[in-house]
């Protein structure tokens, strides 16, 4: 058993050794953002990448951090298709671009280990940075349309009146 323990602890040391990390990494993105607004409670932020490696390491498990936020990234195939996707309430959601950091799980459990270490987790460089545009999101007319035609059809009538007692006199 002694054995056994001994050869299981060696064939894990070795394959955590030689684990695959990505060398020289290159993203292509593209992004989706919720844009209309006017009957939703939530923005929907969703950015879809592919992450190539000059070493050409495959299946590597991501992790992402968005304005403080932990999120996993989802692989979608084998040929290194990932996604990434949360949500945002209407009032926090802003304009712009969001900086959406990739992590592996070496840099990842660095990081965690950062922040319960009480240090800055910033120290920590990210395997790759995806930027997500936000061109701003429409939350419908600066004034409803019920008001503006009540607006319209008491200024009509005042104007009516006005006119009919002008004549009457």
């Amino acid at each position: 058993m002694k054995a056994f323990l001994a050869v299981f602890l060696v064939a894990l040391a070795v394959s955590s050794a030689y684990a695959e990390t990505c060398q020289k990494p290159e993203v292509t993105a593209s992004a989706y953002v919720t844009e209309d607004a006017t009957v939703l409670t939530q923005v929907a932020f969703t950015t879809q990448f592919t992450l190539k490696c000059t070493n050409g390491a495959k299946g590597i498990s991501l992790y992402a951090e968005v304005d403080g936020k932990a999120l996993p990234a989802v692989r979608l195939s084998a040929d290194n298709k990932y996604q990434v996707s949360w949500t945002d309430d209407i009032k926090k959601a802003r304009s712009g671009d969001y900086n959406v950091k990739l992590y592996d799980e070496e840099s990842y459990s660095a990081i965690r280990k950062a922040i319960r270490n009480g240090e800055d987790p910033s120290s920590v460089k990210p395997l790759a940075v995806v930027v997500l545009n936000n061109p701003g999101i429409y939350t419908g007319p600066w004034i409803n349309s019920e008001l503006l035609a009540a607006f319209l059809a008491a200024l009509v009538s005042y104007a009516a009146f006005s006119a009919k007692s002008k004549l009457l006199a």
